[in-house]
């Protein structure tokens, strides 16, 4: 049953980082802001459309490893069509996800395809490459 575990995980960030849905530059964007990981080199920049409060579009660019071009595109697959409340609140559980505070399944559901990262913080040079899209989101939504 693990082993299938970590082939699900597999799968599914290697089809986000291969086929990313939301990794093009956005024409006129309503927010844009860069996001950087120095320490391996993530460098993206994440672009957003919101309109009456609801996040309507959103996508990516710049060049990253396979861990955070995935987490960006899982993001982003999330949060377009919330609120920016919404957002904020699963950017809160992502974030808890990772830092071992939220356990509970049930509680993990909301992040869809991004709860198959539960498992980086096990990996702490992996943990920053998770993060980084996530983080940039929360700096641009407060």
């Amino acid at each position: 049953m693990k082993m299938d575990l970590k082939n699900l995980y597999r799968e599914i960030v290697n089809d986000h980082n291969l086929h990313p849905a939301h990794k093009y530059e956005m024409e006129n964007p309503d927010i844009v802001l860069r996001g950087v990981n120095p320490t391996c080199g993530d460098d993206i920049t994440l672009m957003l459309k919101i309109m009456d409060d609801t996040v309507t579009e959103g996508s990516f660019t710049g060049s990253s490893c396979a861990i955070s071009t995935a987490s960006a595109d899982m993001m982003l697959d999330n949060v377009i069509g919330l609120k920016t409340d919404q957002a904020r609140n699963l950017i809160r559980k992502f974030f808890g996800m990772i830092d071992g505070d939220i356990t509970d399944d049930r509680e993990l559901e909301a992040l869809n395809d991004a709860a198959c990262l539960k498992d980086i913080a096990r990996m702490p040079a992996r943990v920053k490459c998770a993060l980084l899209g996530w983080s940039t989101l929360k700096d641009i939504l407060g």
